[in-house]
This record gives C-alpha cells, sequence and structure tokens, in this order.
C-alpha cells in the first residue's frame, strides 16, 4: 500500500470517475489496472468501484487469480458481442420500421443490410455500457482495462464511424419525411427520429466524458523498449488530436541496479533506450515500476504493486552504469525448428500482445531471405500499431519495399484500403446517377446508395488488408507470405471473419442483381467479386496444413497461458494446423537471485505448457536482448531454425 509521498495524480486526484489503461500487448496495463483498483478500494472504504476489461481476449480475472476483492469493488470483463445483440434485440422493431419507410429498396434488402453490419459497434458497445454506468452514478469511479494500442485507438476513433452510420439510418427516413410533410404540411418528430436522436447524443456524452480532464484520465502502460516506446508515442499523439486527457506514463519492468551481469546488461539497455526517446515525453511526467521477481497475481501482490513506483528523472543518466554492448553476439534457442518447405505459402505468429511476435515472424522472414536466395519473401502486418518498421530499423510504409535481398515488407493500412473503396464506390455511382435521365426522381435513393458502405459489417477493413496481400499470393508474385498479425482477440475475431463478410458479400451482389436495370456499378461490382474470391482463397488456404502454417508465440506467464489455451481451441475449431509453439523471452538461470527466482517461477509453468499442448512441438527462445535491424534478426534467425 501507498502511504503518500511522490505518488501519480491518478492513485491520488479526488473527482476522476474514468481511468483507462492501454498500451502495448505484454507492457502492464491490466496488472496496472487491476492494481489500481484494489488501490482505489483500500484507500476509499465508503465508495463504489468498478474493474472492468474492454479487451477481447480478457486476463482481468487471471490477474486477480480467483481471490476474492473487497466488498466496495466489483470485477467485469466486458462481452461486447453480447452487448450488440442484445442492443439488436432492443431495437429491431424500430430498424425494421426504417427500413420500411421508403426507398425504393424493400424490406428484405435493408434488413439484411442491418442484421449483419453495425460496423465496430460491438467494441464501442462496451464504452457505451461504461458510460451508462457512470452516469446511473452506479460506481464512483470505473477503472477499464483495454484493448491494446491499435484496436484502442480505432475504438476511440469509433464516434466518427457511428456518425456516418447513423447519417445512413437518417437518408432511409428522408423520404418518409418528405412525403408526410408533401401531404400533411409539416412533419412530427417520432420514436424512430427520437431513436437516432438519443443515439448520437450518447455517442456525443462518451466524448464529452472522456475529454474532461477533471472526470477522466487515460494512463499509458509502456516497457523502456524500442517496440512499446514506439507505439506509446502514437497512442499519445492520437489521444492529443482526441483531446483526451493524458498527464503520465507508466514504464514498468525496470531491472534494478545491482551485481548481476545478466541485470546490468537490461538496465544498460533499458536507460540507453529511455534516454534516447526522453524529449518525446516532455509534456508528461513518467513513473517507473521495478521488474518483480514474482508474477503479479492475485489480491496480496496487487495491493503491494505500487508500492516502488518512483518518478523517472528526466535529466542524462548516471555514468556509473556498467560499460556493455546492448546487441547480442547469438541467440540462444533450445528446438530449433527445420525451416519451412518450399510448399509453405503462409505463415502465421500469433499470440499474446507483447509476446515478440512481430520479432519472430521479422527473424523468419529474414532467414528464409538469407537461405534460399532464389526466392522471395513477403512479410506484412494487419495490426492497427505497426511495429514492423522499428522491428527492422527501416521504414517500412503502405507499399511494398524491399528491405535487403529477397525480402518485401509492407504495412498495410487497412482503413486507408476500406476509404479507397468507399471513394472508388462513391465516384462510380456520382457517374452513373449523371448518366440517366434528369425526370426519374433519385433524390432520396441516392443518398441511401451513397451511403451503403457506411452499414458495412465490423472487419470488412481487416479482411480487405489480407485480401491485398493474397492478390499476391494468388498471383504468385512472392513464395513465402508471413503475417504478423493483431495480439490474439483481435485475430481470433480475424481468422472467424471470412465466412461473416462473405455473407455481406453476397447481400450486395444480391441487391445490385435485383436492381441492375436501376443501378449499374461494372467496376466496383468487378472489385467485390475479386474480393469475394479472395476471401474464398484465405479460407481455404488456412485450414490447408501444407500450405499454411500458423506459429504461437508465447511467454512463461500464466496470463499468456490462458491466452494461448484459447488461441489453440480455436485453431483446432477452425482447422488451422499448428506447427509449433515458440515459447520466448525465458530468462536463463546463471544470473543473480532476482533472474534465479523467475527462471524457477518460469520452468513450474514450464511443465504445464508440456503437459497441456502434448501435440505441439515447443521451442524455447531465451532472454537476450532487444533484436532490430537485419544483422540482430538474422542471427536470431538462425539459432530458430536449422540449417539445411
Amino acid at each position: 500500500m501507498l502511504s503518500g509521498g511522490l505518488i501519480p495524480t491518478f492513485l491520488k486526484k479526488r473527482g476522476l470517475r474514468l481511468i483507462l489503461f492501454s498500451g502495448k500487448g505484454g507492457a502492464g496495463k491490466t496488472t496496472c489496472a487491476a492494481a489500481t483498483a484494489i488501490q482505489y478500494a483500500q484507500n476509499c472504504p465508503q465508495d463504489f468501484f468498478l474493474i472492468a476489461s474492454t479487451d477481447p481476449a480478457h486476463s482481468l480475472m487471471d490477474s486477480f487469480a480467483g481471490n476474492s476483492l473487497p466488498q466496495n469493488l466489483k470485477l467485469t470483463e466486458i462481452d461486447a458481442q453480447i452487448l450488440l445483440t442484445d442492443f439488436k434485440k432492443k431495437h429491431n422493431a424500430k430498424f425494421r420500421k426504417i427500413a420500411s419507410r421508403g426507398t425504393f429498396l424493400d424490406d428484405a434488402d435493408i434488413n439484411q443490410f442491418l442484421d449483419i453490419s453495425l460496423p465496430g459497434m460491438d467494441e464501442l458497445m462496451a464504452f457505451l455500457e461504461i458510460i451508462k454506468w457512470i452516469e446511473d452514478g452506479i460506481y464512483d469511479c470505473i477503472i477499464v482495462d483495454t484493448a491494446p494500442t491499435g484496436h484502442t485507438l480505432r475504438l476511440l476513433e469509433m464516434p466518427q464511424l457511428i456518425r456516418k452510420w447513423i447519417d445512413a439510418m437518417d437518408s432511409l427516413l428522408a423520404k418518409h419525411r418528405y412525403m408526410k410533410k408533401l401531404f400533411s404540411g409539416f412533419y412530427r418528430k417520432d420514436e424512430i427520429d427520437e431513436f437516432l436522436l438519443d443515439f448520437s447524443a450518447s455517442i456525443n456524452r462518451m466524448e464529452t466524458l472522456l475529454q474532461d480532464p477533471v472526470t477522466c484520465q487515460f494512463v499509458p502502460v509502456m516497457l523502456a523498449e524500442e517496440l512499446s516506446i514506439h507505439e506509446t508515442g502514437e497512442l499519445i499523439n492520437q489521444l492529443s488530436f482526441l483531446k483526451i486527457p493524458v498527464n503520465e506514463i507508466i514504464v514498468n519492468k525496470l531491472y534494478p541496479k545491482n551485481k548481476c551481469r545478466v541485470c546490468a546488461h537490461w538496465r544498460k539497455h533499458q536507460i540507453e533506450t529511455l534516454q534516447f526517446h526522453i524529449q518525446e515525453f516532455t509534456d508528461y511526467s513518467l513513473w517507473g515500476i521495478p521488474l518483480n521477481k514474482k508474477e503479479i497475481r492475485g489480491t496480496k501482490v496487487l495491493e503491494t504493486f505500487w508500492g516502488d513506483i518512483s518518478e523517472i528523472s528526466k535529466q542524462p543518466s548516471d555514468a556509473g552504469e556498467p560499460n556493455l554492448k546492448t546487441a547480442p553476439k547469438s541467440y540462444r534457442v533450445e528446438g530449433s525448428r527445420c525451416l519451412p518447405t518450399p510448399e509453405t505459402k503462409f505463415m502465421l505468429f500469433a499470440g499474446k500482445g507483447g509476446v515478440g511476435k512481430t520479432t519472430l515472424a521479422s527473424a523468419t522472414a529474414v532467414r528464409l531471405a538469407c537461405e534460399f536466395t532464389e526466392k522471395k519473401t513477403f512479410i506484412f502486418s494487419t495490426d492497427p500499431a505497426h511495429s514492423l518498421s522499428v522491428c527492422f530499423d527501416k521504414e517500412v510504409g503502405s507499399e511494398p519495399k524491399e528491405l535487403m535481398p529477397g525480402l518485401i515488407a509492407l504495412e498495410i493500412d487497412a482503413q486507408s484500403e476500406f476509404r479507397t473503396l468507399k471513394e472508388q464506390y462513391s465516384e462510380e455511382l456520382e457517374n452513373f446517377l449523371k448518366t440517366i435521365s434528369p425526370n426519374v426522381d433519385f433524390v432520396f435513393d441516392r443518398e441511401v446508395m451513397s451511403r451503403i458502405m457506411d452499414v458495412s459489417p465490423p472487419g470488412l477493413d481487416e479482411i480487405m488488408a489480407l485480401t491485398r496481400a493474397i492478390e499476391f499470393i494468388t498471383k504468385n508474385t512472392y513464395d513465402y507470405f508471413i503475417l504478423d498479425s493483431a495480439p490474439t482477440g483481435h485475430l481470433l475475431r480475424l481468422l472467424e471473419l471470412p465466412q461473416f463478410i462473405e455473407q455481406w458479400l453476397k447481400t450486395f451482389f444480391n441487391l445490385f442483381l435485383k436492381y441492375k436495370n436501376v443501378f449499374k456499378l461494372p467496376e466496383i461490382m468487378k472489385k467485390l467479386v475479386q474480393m469475394s474470391k479472395d476471401v474464398k482463397y484465405l479460407r481455404e488456404l488456412l485450414i490447408d496444413p501444407a500450405r499454411s502454417k500458423l506459429y504461437v508465440v508465447t511467454i512463461l506467464t500464466e496470463m499468456a497461458f490462458e491466452e494461448t489455451k484459447d488461441l489453440v481451441s480455436a485453431c483446432e475449431r477452425m482447422s488451422i494446423g499448428i506447427p509449433s509453439m515458440l515459447i520466448n523471452m525465458a530468462t536463463p538461470s546463471d544470473g543473480c537471485d532476482l533472474c534465479n527466482e523467475i527462471n524457477a517461477r518460469e520452468f513450474k509453468l514450464l511443465h504445464k505448457y508440456f503437459q497441456t499442448f502434448t501435440s505441439i512441438p515447443p521451442v524455447m527462445i531465451y532472454r537476450n536482448g532487444e533484436p532490430r535491424g537485419l544483422e540482430q534478426l538474422q542471427k536470431l534467425g538462425d539459432a530458430l531454425y536449422w540449417k539445411t
């Protein structure tokens, strides 16, 4: 427990109603959220608190390890899909009425789109529920463990998208309002209008609360590592743009100053990394949390989490640190694997955020490029928080770029791809409407058709990102394709999306076939037909064990273990093959008491992995520096795979 003194404002500021923690996966945002909730519950026994998770891959419950909570603290892991289903059921009649209020589209047409197309609202529903709890005064303060950085940013940008959805719904009502006013001389708002107005108002209230520094504070959590710092910088910039208050940043898992050479190596690396980026955070207070030899799980351990917090100086570090080279000479790997066969086309690296997916995917790509000089390897990222550029120490953009002979990289901007599709659709629709008779009244129907893309299903943008890579596969542009995926929760959603997207495309095609004499959009239809073929190809590719491999990446913590079980179960359910489990960042036992204690804890968990995943061959990768740049990635790749 904290007894006072110098502590972050979010732990002592009265009047806060909402505290949100986010950051790159593995940085410890769940732990920080849980420890903050315990802190408030014990310091303010007269108040009532909620700790909530909006991460699709929940680990909040596991953070408390089944321990009982203080009586004035409640825990909930929000199932956004259930909230969305309930929302649809509650307002189903209103949606049907909107569909019936007059365009050339009939009930069945609009209803089909409404059934599958509430874009991104599953995640938004979780936040709207939290805002409702705050407005109802049920809790004095709500502490939120959010999804990893990229998807948190998308969620915070969701109000703009939802406003477009509301505008699309409003367009469906425009003709009805016009006709009523034409024949009766006036139009009075009814329950449907009030529903859309109320929904819009709830979005506005959410934004207002998030932007209020008196009641809301957003706390980024990061590690003193390049990838984590890079992601945190992007998060802070976007939060600033959205006017969401940020005052402090947590830097977690800092190595202590002691005589251990392993600890000294990592400590120096962390100090150098922080000092290099310190100017990026001049407007914020940085607070450091030391690396704990115990895994932070359970109420008792969480109670002491903030006890060793200290403010990080932004002055140059003292010169008393050991003079060590940060880059290691080699990497220690046990259970190295054969390189993928020439028949393999598609490799996915998947796991909990912060376990090293990007690093291992990149090392594999470099290894393939070095081994098979006559072939081309293509590595791409669909994670909204891209980190390939940082990992390779080279700029990777939205167009394929050769990083070395035989290695091409791409960071796909899924939302940009979708914006381009919408622009193409709007342009072709506009050009077509110019060709029809000026005597045909399409004023309202034109508005409805122009907004059809605004009621596209969640995940269509991510599928478009994947299908862009599929285009390269089907054309045999490259030999090997490696996907650096989003963290587990969003990857699982992505893997399950192709069938859902196929349903939406089928609905879209049926609509335009039905009205082919009214609306002719050959180019956009051609593009969507190709997308449908790509989605089908992706589904077939994922379940072909000869051509597709999903490498599970994990670390030796209980939270990672639980998430790995979910990932493996989902892959088995979808018949996706797993050739290997890469157990990353294991702690060697030849260090100090801290290193040995962590190693002993990890060794116990390792047996749990072996007992649970008996059919998946493990590979152990020991912690040894942060591989960045082609040279270090090549060393790691050499250790990961046997020479042919």
